[in-house]
């Protein structure tokens, strides 16, 4: 959510600090990974608007040697554009999408999480997926539509 270690890092520790600070106030009538990812989520966002967003590919490798230079390349340029897709996303949205996409969250989940309705956590999915559709269109194979 951060797109950057050491600032995922402070978010980290800020969550879990304000977790141990805050241990008391959890309800045990809902799932602790809610409440713990809800804290982590409000952490990320203060990290992110104290910071200015920085994109550093290098330290995410993606080559596959087996496949050659050419297609590591591609695969480095696919996966920074993707970044880059996901930074520039609003904040709402971003949350919402890593919730689900990449901690495989129910919509649920990321209602309770995120305390909002599910009905927006639906419609934040649908306008981020839309952005990223159009701003990752070059990147995409489309199969030719049959009439």
């Amino acid at each position: 959510m951060c797109g950057d270690a050491a600032l995922a890092e402070d978010a980290a520790h800020e969550c879990f600090i304000r977790a141990w600070q805050h241990l008391h106030s959890y309800r045990p009538q809902s799932p602790f990974r809610t409440w713990l990812c809800r804290i982590a989520a409000n952490c990320a966002i203060s990290e992110l608007r104290r910071a200015k967003p920085v994109l550093n590919v290098e330290d995410h490798p993606l080559s596959d040697d087996r496949r050659g230079p050419e297609a590591g390349a591609e695969l480095k340029e696919r996966a920074a554009a993707v970044q880059a897709a996901i930074l520039a996303l609003p904040a709402t949205g971003r949350s919402t999408m890593i919730l689900r996409e990449y901690e495989g969250l129910s919509h649920r989940n990321i209602a309770e999480t995120l305390e909002i309705p599910i009905g927006t956590v639906m419609s934040r999915l649908n306008y981020a997926r839309r952005r990223l559709r159009d701003a990752l269109a070059g990147y995409m194979e489309v199969a030719p539509r049959t009439t």
